[in-house]
Order: C-alpha cells, then sequence, then structure tokens
C-alpha cells in the first residue's frame, strides 16, 4: 500500500506558468472549493481521452477507463456525481487554473515543475518511462536514439525528457496515434509510459520491443487541483485511500489493467 501524499503549496509564481505555456489563467482560488463543489453536486474531471486503457472514447461514445472508473468513485464517495471532459493533453493544466474542471484524473506524472504551479492528490498508480520500437528493429539501445524519430505524445513529460535528449521527435496528440505511427514506420520508436504499450502488446494489438532504459525511474500519477484547497484535496484522498482499503480500486486496477498498479 502507498503512502498518501499530500502536497499543499500556495505559491504560485507566475513566471513558471509563463514558462510553461500556460498563460496567465486565474492560479487559484480565493476560497476553499470543496463546499461550492458540493453545492453543486458534481465534479467535473478531465482527461485526454486518448490513453487507453486509461481513459479512451468507446463504441457508445462514452468516456471510459482506469482512469474515469477511480474519478467516479472518488465522488461518490464525496456524494458528488461526476461529469467528464476531454480536452487536448497540452492545455489540461491551463484549463485546470482557468477553472474550466475540478480536477484532472487523465494519468499525469507528479513533477516538481508541475507542483510549482498545481496541487496533487494520490499518487493513485505508478509507472515509468519506457521506449519501444517495432520488433525485429536494429535499434536496441537508448543510444541508438540520436540517429532515429522518435514519436512522443505533446505536452507529456515524456516529450520534454525527448526534446531534452536533443532528439529528433515528431509529437502526436494521444496514445493511439503513437502507436499507429510506430506501426506504419513514420517513427522509429516511442517513448510512453511503460503500461499501456505493455497492455497493448500483450493483447496483440502491436508487435513491439522494449528498449531498457536504465535511467527511468518510476513515477506517481496523481490527480491534479488547484492550489489553495485543502479541503478538496483531504476529501479526495481520503476517498482514494478508503477505496484502496476495501478492495475497491484492486477491483477497477483488474478489470481496466489486469492487475494491482499502486
Amino acid at each position: 500500500m502507498m503512502k498518501s501524499m499530500n502536497i499543499l503549496r500556495r505559491s504560485v509564481l507566475i513566471g513558471t506558468v509563463a514558462m510553461l505555456g500556460l498563460g496567465v489563467a486565474p492560479l487559484a482560488a480565493n476560497a476553499d472549493e470543496l463546499a461550492g463543489i458540493q453545492e453543486r453536486g458534481v465534479l467535473r474531471i478531465a482527461m485526454s481521452g486518448q490513453y487507453p486503457p486509461f481513459n479512451f472514447v468507446n463504441e457508445q461514445n462514452e468516456v471510459v477507463g482506469f482512469d474515469p472508473a477511480i474519478g467516479t468513485e472518488i465522488a461518490k464517495r464525496m456524494g458528488l456525481k461526476t461529469e467528464i471532459i476531454t480536452t487536448a493533453w497540452d492545455g489540461i493544466i491551463g484549463g485546470l487554473l482557468a477553472n474550466k474542471y475540478d480536477a484532472v484524473v487523465g494519468s499525469m506524472s507528479i513533477t516538481e515543475e508541475r507542483d510549482k504551479v498545481i496541487d496533487f492528490v494520490g499518487p493513485y498508480y505508478n509507472t515509468k518511462r519506457a521506449i519501444f520500437t517495432k520488433t525485429g528493429s536494429d535499434i536496441t539501445s537508448v543510444a541508438q536514439l540520436a540517429d532515429a524519430k522518435v514519436g512522443v505524445t505533446l505536452g507529456e513529460t515524456h516529450e520534454q525528457w525527448a526534446r531534452d535528449q536533443g532528439y529528433d521527435i515528431n509529437t502526436y496528440k494521444g496514445l493511439p496515434e503513437l502507436l499507429l505511427e510506430l506501426d506504419n514506420g513514420r517513427v522509429d520508436a516511442i517513448v510512453n509510459d511503460s503500461i499501456p504499450v505493455m497492455l497493448a502488446m500483450k493483447a496483440g494489438q502491436y508487435d513491439l520491443a522494449m528498449i531498457n532504459d536504465p535511467a527511468a525511474e518510476p513515477i506517481g500519477a496523481g490527480i491534479a487541483i488547484r492550489e489553495g484547497n485543502p479541503d478538496l484535496a483531504a476529501a479526495m484522498q481520503k476517498a482514494l485511500d478508503d477505496m484502496m482499503a476495501d478492495g475497491t480500486y484492486l477491483a477497477i486496477a483488474n478489470e481496466w489493467v489486469g492487475g494491482d498498479i499502486r
């Protein structure tokens, strides 16, 4: 069982927000937002809808997956209904700061840079960076990526990592497009969280090989909320802790990702 995480810094640096390309939208509420959300009776949660099996749009045009299931269960335990909003990942923090939704439950990695402008509840699962090529590719090591075309999702931490390495990159809207571009040979390798790609491989959707990346370390995915909301953070964290303790979390994880990913 992972330990609860309660990151509640109140200082917001406008320069950092600008650096992240988020504009200067409202950076924090004047008062804790929990009471207003309870009065409304609805928790508005955002995700890309482009990250199966964590969040995606099914044939019935419903947003489903691990993330919406977790978000909906948290809201239920808070006595709330859920409204799911899909939006482009590269603008999702900006939308949160602009009050377009109450939280991001979309497999967002908890990073020091993000924590400068938002707060996190969780983490609610753990993963790590992974690199994949098509089976039989000549690329078998991280060092060879320097001469390759690398695919990443726009706005993810993996995009910034690839840029920092100086790689020649193509950016895409989400994982389905990323996998398709690799399969079609438009990129030589992709960088993504390990779990969703490995699940796609296990399901027989793609014939891929994973390159060992010794520098990759586990990282937690958290629920993003605006700063200055300790009551909201505490209520969401309690709901998350309780569902982990009573087996509900594991049931959701088994359904969508095939096992415990805490």
